[in-house]
């Protein structure tokens, strides 16, 4: 730009914008901000150069992973020679304090973002978690308050250390305590069976661990790889965590009424006092509301539809239709799609008549209002 002391970029770097964060990235900028963006990733050949993303991104983002990060970043330092003052630069790893350090050794403005989700598919961050660790930041303020604005986030600020402490437990543990059940389920394979086995005894509680635990084993194992080994804070975190397990492992060992007072009184007396009323409160009722909405998706007795045109009144047609088909709705519920279709999958309470229902449907995919899916 013409004026950088204007602190509105017209183009944006991004470095790893061939990885699953940089093309979601450079949809979000372009679509939702307008903006030019020139990306750099060493599996694309056909990307822009370093030397392109120094001279005319305004924006630097490095979107890259965790363990090449800091070390990345030392050779944007050292090619930019300065060029980039005046500029931002932002990471969006999930480990802050090595990346942002590295980004202070240059003349740039520097903030720390860790979107608390992968990629999702929706368009923005609404409704999701991102902590943001603005380490240098003055003229750029403004355009950085209207970046989180737009990406409609909940946004946390935090200082990197700060951030890497707690992403030791927010992510490193619930990682590894689910890796660990999954290794416990596959070594009970030969007695029991596989997880499709298992889950006819399903609880509530099974079946968002191993939901969890589908989801970790689904994506970038890189990534998974990184959090525990790059984060300093994960080590000694693990050693509570197994001293944890070995105490309540030694009392079901005992088994005596003493083990059982220990029990009571070290992992549920003492947690539940910590812990206080209000949050169990809030997280208990938290869990119902999952458990009432795994008990909906569950439902046979459901269809799931697709709403062709985003507009006003759209679900009230919808809606519409089964009323006057005489159809008593039990729930509704909507999801995203990998293609960024919303989906809407409606229960019906039970004794709904079979036919009444196809009729609905039927109507609903004549009229163009929606699109039935099997």
């Amino acid at each position: 730009m013409s004026d950088r002391s204007e602190r509105a970029p017209r183009t944006i770097g991004i470095v790893g914008s061939a990885g699953a964060y940089g093309r979601w990235l450079t949809r979000f900028f372009q679509d939702h901000l307008q903006l030019r963006v020139i990306g750099h990733d060493p599996a694309d050949a056909g990307s822009h150069t370093p030397q392109q993303l120094l001279d005319e991104a305004d924006v630097l983002v490095f979107s890259a992973p965790i363990r090449h990060t800091p070390a990345l970043i030392g050779e944007y330092v050292r090619q930019s020679a300065g060029r980039e003052r005046g500029r931002l630069w932002l990471d969006v790893t999930s480990v802050k304090d090595a990346p942002v350090q590295a980004m202070l050794a240059s003349q740039a403005e520097v903030v720390g973002l860790h979107p608390m989700t992968a990629p999702p598919k929706a368009p923005t961050l609404k409704g999701r978690v991102m902590v943001v660790c603005e380490a240098r930041l003055q003229h750029w303020q403004p355009w950085v308050d209207a970046l989180c604005a737009a990406l409609q986030a909940e946004c946390v600020r935090a200082t990197p250390q700060h951030h890497d402490q707690m992403m030791a437990l927010v992510q490193a543990m619930v990682h590894a305590t689910h890796l660990a059940q999954a290794g416990v389920l596959r070594e009970y394979q030969p007695q029991l069976g596989t997880l499709a086995a298992m889950m006819p005894y399903r609880s509530a509680s099974f079946e968002l661990d191993t939901a969890i635990i589908s989801r970790i084993l689904s994506l970038n194992p890189a990534i998974y790889e990184d959090i525990q080994f790059g984060n300093p804070h994960v080590a000694p975190m693990l050693e509570r965590l197994v001293g944890q397990l070995q105490r309540l492992q030694a009392q079901v060992g005992q088994g005596d009424d003493a083990a059982r007072s220990a029990f009571r009184e070290q992992l549920l007396g003492a947690n539940r006092d910590a812990f206080g009323g209000p949050a169990l409160e809030a997280g208990n009722y938290t869990f119902e509301r999952v458990g009432y909405l795994l008990a909906d998706l569950t439902e046979r007795n459901a269809l799931s539809v697709h709403l062709p045109e985003d507009r006003p009144g759209s679900l009230r047609e919808l809606l519409n239709v089964f009323e006057q088909h005489g159809i008593s709705l039990a729930s509704i519920h909507s999801s995203r799609t990998p293609g960024g279709e919303v989906h809407f999958r409606i229960g019906f309470v039970a004794g709904s008549a079979a036919a009444s229902i196809a009729a609905a449907a039927a109507e609903v995919d004549a009229s163009g209002i929606g699109r039935v899916l099997l």
